[in-house]
């Protein structure tokens, strides 16, 4: 069996991830702990382990850090500091084709 071949998405034109998932990393991956990146400010606490980003928490989901129209133009204000959570997406993969199937995208 062939592999799916790539779509030809663009993240910046998409977000539906960041509108669909709760993006929930270990605590210290903000910049209030050692070495942490994402800005403490943009989180909230899920457990005492874990942290999520702001929005994403609650139904629907939509990540504080997400500017821009789901499906236009879209883009991540934190983007160097996100966490491994959003850095593991890969577009086309599983988890990218149901949140675009959820917001009415293209799959």
């Amino acid at each position: 069996m062939d592999p799916m071949p790539t779509p030809d998405w663009d993240c910046q034109d998409c977000g539906a991830c960041c509108a669909t998932y709760r993006v929930s990393f270990y605590w210290a991956e903000a910049d209030d702990g050692p070495g942490g990146t994402v800005p403490a400010a943009l989180t909230e606490k899920v457990t005492p382990t874990l942290r999520c980003m702001v929005g994403t928490g609650v139904k629907p989901p939509r990540c504080v850090a997400l500017a821009g129209e789901i499906g236009q133009r879209v883009s991540c204000t934190i983007h160097p500091l996100r966490s491994s959570t959003c850095k593991e997406l890969q577009m086309g993969d599983e988890k990218c084709r149901k949140a675009r199937a959820l917001h009415g995208l293209p799959v």
